[in-house]
């Protein structure tokens, strides 16, 4: 979740307002087939970062699981040269390409650009890229706010789209041409679409799949996460700060931090290593209030997916400051697992306040 919006938000309970909400569409959306428009002999998918600072699971879980396929040549574009920084943990991966490099290896274009959430969200040099992209014939596909980044490029204007539920108030006063859409994971609109809170980015990757595979190939690697379906069906509304939510809220960007101070946790990069067990572990940990979360081994390290990881350390931290990546689980939720997770180690309230981050529907087990 932006932290930016923690006063206006917090502001807005107290006083009782509610964001304005749009009617939610019954219709399930789908992407239109794949064709291919430049000759590749699969689509090609660009998942754009900026090295400054890109959000973690945004950029690893739609390119892991188009990527795992084996129906998509996909790349890790970055907007300069050398590692991009991922936020909020601690951890750096090495892209395939610069955008320099992406447009001299396909001057025809991509044939989906996939956009997370991004610190810079105003960089002039990215959004003429993504902007480019989209002229060549581009599909642009933004992760939670990576909407904000597809905002700022003027694309959106006319178009249907969401993102995070606690930038709501904020898109539709700064984007009022935009029709921004509640209570959906992702909404398509010819070849804009967007979805919403961090833990949409797996439905609208099996989405995006489906279109590009079948429904047989998208079952096959949604099941390596513990998804068996990836309706657009949401309740956004059910994640505005209100009774029961705003505990949870304040614990983890408020009272964890005052009264707990923050724990450095390494991550061991081994070869091979299940990326996005990774990157959500990573990412969840470091929501917490009480905990951030790095990767350590002695150098690169190329995960499962093809994602180059690198180290921030060689050294090997003791066992009370060091997690594993939470594997996932036959029949359960990979989100599930790690906020089970986070449950018994640092208590419920702190894991629904993860789940209020991730915009994830977590119904936790009973004890």
């Amino acid at each position: 979740m932006p932290r930016h919006v923690f006063g206006t938000l917090a502001l807005s309970v107290l006083l009782g307002v509610s964001p304005q909400a749009s009617p939610s569409r019954d219709v399930e959306p789908h992407f239109a087939p794949w064709s291919a428009q430049h000759g590749h002999a699969r689509p090609v998918v660009a998942v754009i970062g900026h090295n400054a600072g890109t959000e973690l699971t945004d950029f690893v879980i739609p390119y892991a699981v188009l990527q795992r396929s084996g129906a998509v040549d996909t790349f890790a574009v970055s907007t300069s040269p050398g590692p991009m920084q991922m936020r909020p943990a601690k951890m750096r991966l090495q892209p395939d390409l610069d955008v320099v490099g992406f447009d001299r290896r396909f001057p025809e274009g991509a044939d989906y650009v996939v956009v997370p959430a991004i610190v810079q969200s105003k960089d002039a040099a990215l959004l003429a890229w993504i902007r480019a992209q989209h002229a060549k014939g581009a599909t642009i596909v933004s992760i939670c706010d990576g909407a904000l980044v597809v905002a700022n490029t003027g694309l959106l204007k006319g178009h249907r789209a969401t993102a995070h539920w606690a930038t709501e108030g904020h898109r539709r006063d700064a984007y009022p041409d935009t029709d921004w859409v509640a209570n959906t994971r992702y909404v398509i609109d010819g070849t804009m679409a967007s979805s919403a809170g961090i833990s949409a980015s797996i439905p609208m990757s099996l989405a995006l799949l489906e279109s590009i595979a079948g429904r047989d190939r998208a079952e096959s690697v949604g099941a390596q996460f513990g998804v068996e379906r990836w309706s657009s069906k949401h309740d956004s509304d059910a994640f505005h700060l209100r009774t029961g939510t705003l505990g949870p809220f304040v614990k983890v960007n408020a009272a964890n931090k005052w009264f707990h101070g923050t724990q450095r946790l390494g991550l061991p990069l081994q070869a091979g290593i299940d990326d996005v067990s990774l990157a959500l572990t990573a990412d969840a940990y470091s929501r917490t209030g009480r905990s951030v979360a790095y990767g350590f081994a002695a150098g690169e390290v190329r995960g499962r997916s093809g994602l180059t990881w690198l180290p921030e350390t060689a050294a090997v931290p003791d066992a009370r400051h060091r997690i594993d990546a939470i594997p996932a689980a036959p029949g359960v939720p990979l989100f599930d697992a790690v906020l089970a997770s986070i449950d018994g180690r640092y208590g419920r309230t702190t894991a629904k306040g993860v789940a209020l981050d991730f915009e994830y529907p977590w119904v936790p087990a009973q004890r």
